[in-house]
């Protein structure tokens, strides 16, 4: 049976409206696209659609109380949500370096999630 997919693609500016013609799984045609990047990212949204996981995570004696983290690559969209989830409990101690791993490998999707950011311990008069 004959089915039409729409996407709105997010590689440019221009967000060109996609529509992707499929019969059972098979790609027939990607309409709306003005440049290659539209008709593959058409596809890939269609065969394997991925994202990559952005949130924070709480940290004790920071100078911020929370942390912005990020994946080293786009996991599959189905999981996006239980990854966030999952980083929910997380709370770092102070200082955390950017780049440092906060969780490798998340739900087993091959990619880890990193601080985006520096992040140097609170001091307090007379703590040093």
């Amino acid at each position: 049976m004959r089915k039409t997919h729409s996407f709105t693609c997010i590689n440019c500016p221009l967000s060109c409206s996609l529509e992707l013609v499929e019969e059972d799984g098979e790609i027939l045609e990607v309409k709306g696209n003005d440049c290659e990047i539209g008709r593959r990212y058409a596809e890939e949204e269609f065969r394997d659609p991925r994202r990559m996981v952005t949130t924070t995570v709480k940290v004790r004696n920071g100078i911020l109380p929370l942390l912005p983290v990020v994946s080293t690559k786009p996991i599959p969209k189905p999981l996006v949500k239980e990854a966030v989830r999952s980083l929910a409990g997380v709370v770092l101690e102070a200082p955390v370096e950017d780049g440092q791993v906060i969780v490798a490998d998340i739900l087993n999707t091959g990619a880890d999630i990193v601080a985006s950011r520096r992040l140097d311990r609170l001091h307090s008069a007379g703590n040093d």
